[in-house]
């Protein structure tokens, strides 16, 4: 029986991975003229890393798959983007803001890739669950 779920359990793991993923870059493009965090300094872009998530037995030759989960968030070491704008209370003595490192075409890419595999997670649940319930009509 245990079986008969573990299809479910990696779909849906899937999900909750994809949902976090899709929460970040929604941060990452509301942060996108952010040019003050608490830390000091323009917002840093997020990034989030999976990592497949094995329930290993003891004598380690029984690992079950579970699917992935988000393995850590980071932020983005990339450079700053330099603006001029004198006028903006964060400028410099040049009169230069510095801008976040967030991409608006990068985030929107990663998003509609994140949306992709959240709806696959769907549909594949979905084929699951109907492929258990006519097993189901069978054992009648």
């Amino acid at each position: 029986m245990n079986n008969i779920f573990s299809g479910m359990r990696i779909s849906a793991s899937g999900l909750s991975a994809e949902r976090i993923r899709m929460d970040i870059i929604s941060n990452n493009i509301a942060n996108i003229e952010t040019t003050r965090t608490e830390n000091g300094g323009p917002y840093k872009r997020k990034i989030v890393t999976f990592k497949e998530n094995l329930n290993s037995s003891i004598n380690k030759l029984n690992s079950k798959y579970n699917g992935v989960k988000v393995d850590k968030i980071t932020e983005d070491n990339s450079p700053f983007k330099k603006v001029y704008n004198p006028s903006h209370p964060d400028a410099d003595k040049d009169g230069y803001v510095m801008m976040p490192n967030v991409n608006i075409l990068n985030e929107m890419v990663d998003l509609i890739t994140a949306t992709r595999a959240f709806e696959a997670n769907v549909t594949a649940f979905n084929s699951q669950k109907q492929m258990a319930l006519k097993a189901l009509e069978i054992g009648r």
